[in-house]
């Protein structure tokens, strides 16, 4: 056997080698076709185990996020993208020139303007040997400190909340950004807008979709929640919730018909219709007595289905 045969039977990815920690979490359907089945939501793509781990880690990148994937998992497997991205990356840059020789020029004489470049040498003792660093190394903090300091008055002058940075999605942006390189031409209002927004609706009813699939064999539960704004209005938001997850379903202004249990039931009985009676194992609402009254006379029509108190709201009427 070849030498180069042999380091392509050994790579990570290869159905044979089964070396990468994806194949932990994922069952192979079609080698030839490179299909991989997912062991939490049973979904089938191709792509092979790299797209698996974009599937579990939720990137979004070219296939959709698994809903039943455990958070130690995704975490697992967005470390390992970020690792490989990173290994990836540091391979360009040691087979190709660090950078380019008239914007090197340039900018060491820049910096020569600010201070002195004995900073950036570092004398070997008893012997003239010397070692220039690169400006990269020296420089890393200072052109991070800028970078981070306008995305920073971007988010203070849009208004941006501060815990959006925690969004999973930001670090992976960030990422992309650094992947794609020097001319990235930004968004612009018309894409944001109109073209991107379609298929970010798009991959969200996709997702749902899946979702749907789930409530068909499984079952699922609506859930409602009760809460008031700021303007005193009563309001309530609609969960559906299956082994696959929690999705959100609407949210309803019941400030009218908040007391009303006839009113309250032609809104319940509502969302069971577009859900699908069939698919429906059990509503919960919490315990007042309107919501009592509801979840009688839905048992009532529809005998698939059970009325569940909240537990939760149960227990703050004991404390």
């Amino acid at each position: 056997m070849s030498s180069s045969a042999s380091k392509k039977q050994s790579r990570k990815n290869a159905s044979g080698a089964r070396l990468d920690p994806g194949w932990d979490h994922g069952i192979e359907i079609d080698a030839n076709k490179k299909q991989v089945q997912c062991k939490y939501c049973g979904i089938t793509r191709a792509g092979g185990v790299y797209r698996l781990k974009h599937h579990l880690a939720c990137t979004h990148t070219n296939v959709e996020p698994c809903p039943s994937v455990p958070e130690d998992v995704r975490t697992q497997m967005f470390d390992l993208l970020s690792t490989s991205s990173e290994e990836s990356r540091k391979k360009k840059q040691r087979v190709s020139t660090m950078y380019d020789l008239e914007e090197e020029e340039s900018e060491v004489k820049q910096q020569a303007k600010k201070c002195s470049m004995d900073n950036f040498v570092v004398r070997k003792s008893g012997g003239l040997n010397v070692r220039q660093t690169t400006i990269n190394e020296k420089w890393k903090k200072q052109d991070r400190d800028e970078v981070c300091q306008i995305m920073a008055r971007w988010f203070y002058t849009s208004a941006i909340p501060f815990n959006a940075v925690n969004n999973p999605l930001f670090p992976l942006m960030i990422r992309k950004l650094g992947e794609y390189g020097k001319g990235l031409k930004p968004p612009s209002y018309h894409e944001m807008r109109v073209t991107f927004l379609k298929k970010e609706v798009q991959e969200t009813l996709n997702l749902l979709n899946m979702y749907k699939t789930e409530w068909k064999k499984t079952g699922c539960t609506i859930m409602s929640d009760g809460w008031s704004d700021q303007r005193k209005r009563t309001m309530n938001n609609f969960l559906v919730n299956s082994p696959a997850g929690t999705v959100f379903l609407s949210s309803v202004d019941t400030t009218d018909i908040s007391k009303t249990a006839q009113k309250l039931f032609e809104l319940l009985d509502g969302i069971v219709e577009k859900i699908g009676e069939d698919n429906v194992v059990q509503v919960i609402t919490d315990n007042a007595s309107n919501y009592k009254a509801v979840g009688k006379i839905l048992m009532e029509k529809r005998k698939r289905l059970f009325w569940t108190p909240c537990a939760a709201h149960c227990i703050d009427l004991i404390y």
